[in-house]
């Protein structure tokens, strides 16, 4: 019998983390339900209670660190953990792993939309259920201004960002205003002295080519306009992933016209059917622009991003979250994001709460997630069934 050699013995043990952080992951991408801080929680119980992969300090440094970056938080941190544990391989498995089963689950929705959402079933579902995700991000927005408005100063920024945002000003330079006008009030008027402003604007503008806000000319240019669209959002969208829906909106509603505002409600609306990263909206939207290739690219250009982001600054988590310049930025992008969040779900209001049952719909579901801490996800199905029922007994 041949003797196992010290190199052999390294590469089960590699074979072997790699296999636990996939199959970790793709376990979290079937039950993951509740938006990305339900997520870090679950992951931080496997990573760190049970399995003792990480300490807590660690893990805390990986998640400031993802604050810091673009993308979805919640499949940042899986990455992460894969990284740590298993390496590049670990990277990508963890990444796949947790985004295939929402991704699947989207794209079989998606195709049941596009093929029966017309039917009068099928909308008074979406009639219960549109109300409730106006209560959902409602409640994502409250949990996150806790912890982002830290004073009188960031909550002017944040009402600047609402209140500019529906005058139509562009999302992405108020992110990126807001991010730049805290780190300079707190830090001083040097940048602005030397030019650096001028500087730090110019790849916003970059991001907009002429020929990229441009009708397509061809089914083929639509796709890879589409695939760049959400490579671009997927590059530099800061925040909760509910503030995607300001980006799409920018995007796919307002400048190219591919969706009305009922369509990217009823995206959302689906999503929150299932597990996993908010993020899969993309594959929804890309399936109802562009079927079955439109979905694969949709997915893929939004989620690079962060596979990219966190193979370059994994090493750098012990640093980056101590840098006076970089934590005033991020405390500006977050009350930003919070201003778009509240812009985007007063826009999306006005689509979903119509009448009188949908009005209380509203409310009842904000009451159950904010007095009982409901699951968001029997909060949809409820939704939904009453919109059904409503439909039956003859609304």
């Amino acid at each position: 019998m041949a003797e196992i050699t010290p190199k052999q013995t390294v590469a089960a043990e590699g074979q072997n983390r790699l296999r636990e952080v996939t199959l970790l992951a793709l376990k979290l991408g079937f039950i993951a339900f509740g938006g990305p801080a339900a997520h870090i929680a679950m992951l931080r119980d496997e990573v760190v209670t049970r399995r003792k992969w990480l300490s807590d300090a660690h893990f805390l440094d990986l998640l400031g660190v993802t604050n810091l970056i673009p993308g979805p938080n919640s499949t940042e941190m899986v990455i992460h953990v894969g990284h740590v544990r298993a390496g590049w391989r670990g990277l990508i498995a963890a990444g796949a792993a947790f985004i295939l089963p929402a991704a699947s689950m989207v794209l079989a929705l998606a195709w049941a939309y596009v093929e029966y959402g017309a039917t009068p079933t099928a909308e008074w579902l979406l009639y219960g259920i549109k109300p409730v995700i106006i209560a959902i991000v409602l409640q994502a927005l409250w949990g996150l201004s806790k912890t982002a408005i830290k004073g009188p100063f960031l909550a002017a920024v944040g009402l600047a960002t609402l209140a500019l945002y529906l005058l139509g000003f562009n999302a992405l330079g108020l992110l990126v205003g807001g991010g730049l006008l805290v780190m300079l009030v707190k830090n001083g008027l040097w940048l602005w002295r030397s030019g650096s402003i001028a500087v730090a604007f110019l790849p916003v503008a970059g991001l907009f080519p002429a020929w990229l806000t441009q009708p397509p000319a061809s089914a083929l240019a639509n796709l890879v306009q589409l695939f760049l669209i959400f490579l671009k959002i997927g590059a530099v969208l800061y925040g909760s992933g509910y503030v995607l829906l300001a980006f799409l909106r920018n995007d796919f509603v307002v400048r190219l016209g591919w969706l009305t505002d009922r369509q990217l409600l009823d995206a959302v609306a689906i999503g929150q059917f299932t597990p996993g990263p908010v993020f899969t909206t993309a594959t929804f939207i890309g399936y109802v622009i562009g079927s079955w290739p439109g979905a694969v690219l949709a997915t893929i250009g939004i989620f690079l991003p962060s596979f990219l982001f966190v193979a370059a600054v994994n090493p750098l988590a012990p640093r980056l979250r101590r840098s006076p310049w970089m934590g005033p930025l991020l405390d500006g992008v977050n009350v930003a994001a919070l201003g778009l969040m509240a812009a985007v779900t007063w826009e999306l209001a006005r689509a979903a709460v119509v009448d009188g049952l949908t009005a209380l719909l509203a409310i009842v579901a904000a009451a159950l997630l904010f007095r009982f801490k409901l699951n968001s996800a029997w909060l949809v199905l409820g939704g939904g069934l009453i919109g059904l029922l409503y439909r039956w007994i003859g609304g």
